[in-house]
């Protein structure tokens, strides 16, 4: 406790500000758990940023750690962009202290002679990745916290390519913000340095969201009908205007749910993974017999799509559906345009469905899979610039039409959610119908994710001992089938536990570990990266000779899920 003890005194110094040092002295007064876990260790970069509970302390996001955080990537530019004059641009949603640490963040960079473009007010995540390059600009950050519970905030990097941070960016930013000390934050802003934007940059990004998305100039998109929540989110600002543009004008935005506020009064968590989080829109639905619901994150990154089942009943998609459809129908509009020939791929990660593989090849087209967090497909569009992006997504609810975003983009996947619906109705089909279309032609994968929450320093020993447990032992069989193979993306090996063989995994090294069985049943572990959890993901598949027999072959898979997961003691 000393050596905590010692940091946290050195947050009372004039380098920190009264309310800081109060804040700090309290703490100090309680010397509690709370002081323990402020201050045992510096927020760090994750596979969506720096992202946590805000208050005073080394291990929460405050403008201490904000201001670190940009002196370092200041200091970063400076020192590797070659321009007589660098700039960055900033987003900001709508969670508590958000446009204060926006500016904030913006004053720093001025400081350091870095011109700003700081949005007016709220906007969302995919915004921000299409301004970087609309703007040129060396570097964008977004303050956001994604689905995070009300008392989070956090804060994305993205370069000049428009996608968030990665090697040897991210480890070069990292290591200049790890060697600064707090006094060294320049707080001094120079306010003719930065520059206000908003409408201009909004009509061009909607404009470019509505032409990526469109699937052809012959759908009857007045016909769909559509609920729409942004869950007090920052998508009130794009998605209707956007579906406005598209041609949707059946659109029923839940009233209660339309203004931003980052208590999120009317949900538990404003997650749309989360079948509660949409419930007050899929009521909307039965009411006015709507065909779709949307909902989006407050970022408005990610998006849950529910459809009406072959019973009429609204059903929730999970990610890796939405993904699946979304990208069958992109592959089949670049077919009929004529344009797939061997340069094209469509992106995914190591924890989404492999039905998107299988899609994909049928029409000649190859799936590149990165690691989990969408940083890692913005990265192939700039590892491949000879083959065309198409489209990519991952299980946790996020997708990328193209590559003018790079990003996962709930604006752009929402035009492309109500175009399939709305191609499918006027053709006598339905989402729901496509996906059951798409089983049919491959098999029925069903997939389920279970988060267990790990909180402070013991509950992060918690986790890495998990994951060294099924590292150092891992299973050998998964509901009485042998597992094939074992891949540890932490040592970048695959081992074939049948034959023995070991290749190497070409990715770079992450604690991921995944168990495949002979007939493709996946369990894959890793912690996440933003919150304090360990995840764990679970596929397995079946065919599907019918559309008739879809529930009796679901609740099967369901069943298989559930008995894996109580074999691993995990319910």
């Amino acid at each position: 406790m000393e050596n905590i003890l010692d940091k946290a005194t050195q947050w009372l110094t004039p380098t920190f500000d009264a309310a800081t040092q109060k804040e700090v002295n309290e703490l100090i007064a309680d010397n509690s758990n709370d002081l323990l876990d402020r201050f045992y260790k510096d927020m760090e970069f994750g596979t969506g940023g720096m992202r946590g509970l805000m208050g005073a302390g080394t291990n929460r996001i405050n403008k201490y750690t904000l201001g670190r955080a940009t002196q370092g990537l200041s200091n970063y530019l400076i020192q590797n962009v070659q321009k007589e004059k660098l700039s960055v641009v900033i987003a900001y949603d709508c969670r508590h202290n958000s446009k204060k640490f926006a500016k904030i963040v913006a004053d720093v960079l001025s400081a350091n002679n870095i011109s700003v473009f700081l949005f007016e007010d709220l906007r969302a995540t995919p915004e921000l990745s299409f301004a970087v390059r609309y703007l040129n600009c060396d570097a964008g950050i977004v303050l956001t916290a994604s689905h995070n519970p009300p008392e989070y905030n956090g804060y994305k990097v993205y370069w000049s390519d428009g996608g968030q941070i990665v090697p040897p960016h991210d480890n070069g930013i990292i290591g200049n913000v790890n060697s600064l000390k707090f006094s060294e934050i320049n707080f001094d802003a120079k306010e003719h340095l930065i520059k206000v934007i908003g409408k201009e940059v909004d009509d061009a990004f909607v404009k470019a969201s509505v032409t990526n998305a469109s699937l052809s100039d012959k759908i009857d998109r007045k016909n769909l009908k559509i609920v729409f929540t942004p869950l007090h989110g920052t998508s009130i600002i794009s998605v209707p205007d956007a579906l406005a543009k598209a041609g949707y004008s059946d659109v029923h935005i839940v009233e209660e749910q339309k203004i931003p506020d980052g208590d999120f009064p009317t949900v538990t968590s404003p997650n749309p993974e989360e079948p509660e989080a949409l419930k007050m829109a899929t009521d909307l639905a039965d009411k006015i017999g709507a065909d779709i619901v949307i909902g989006t994150d407050p970022d408005c990154d990610r998006l849950g799509v529910a459809i009406r089942d072959t019973n009429g009943h609204m059903k929730l998609m999970n990610g890796n559906q939405t993904m699946v459809v979304m990208t069958e129908f992109l592959l089949k509009k670049w077919k009929n345009q004529g344009r797939i020939n061997g340069k094209q791929f469509i992106g995914s990660t190591i924890v989404s469905t492999e039905l998107v593989n299988e899609v994909a090849a049928n029409y000649g087209v190859e799936t590149k899979i990165g690691l989990t967090g969408f940083k890692w497909i913005a990265k192939m569009v700039e590892d491949f610039p000879a083959l065309d992006f198409i489209g990519g997504g991952e299980e946790s609810f996020g997708y990328m039409v193209g590559d003018f975003v790079r990003d996962k983009d709930a604006v752009t996947a929402t035009l492309l959610a109500c175009e399939v619906a709305a191609y499918a109705k006027q053709h006598g089909s339905s989402f729901y119908e496509e996906l059951l279309e798409i089983y049919k032609t491959h098999k029925y994968y069903k997939e389920h994710l279970i988060s267990i929450t790990k909180k402070g320093m013991d509950g992060a020993k918690e986790i890495q001992q998990m994951l060294s447990d099924m590292r150092d032992n891992p299973l050998t069989v998964i509901d009485g089938e042998k597992v094939e193979s074992f891949s540890d993306y932490q040592a970048s090996t695959r081992k074939n536990l049948i034959t023995g063989k070991e290749t190497n995994i070409n990715l770079p090294k992450s604690n991921v570990l995944i168990y495949q069985t002979v007939s493709g049943t996946r369990i894959a572990a890793r912690p996440s990266g933003t919150e304090p959890k360990i995840k764990f993901y679970f596929s397995v598949n079946s065919p599907l000779k019918s559309k008739e027999n879809a529930l009796t072959v679901e609740k099967a898979l369901d069943a298989k899920i559930q008995k894996i997961i109580k074999e691993m003691k995990l319910n």
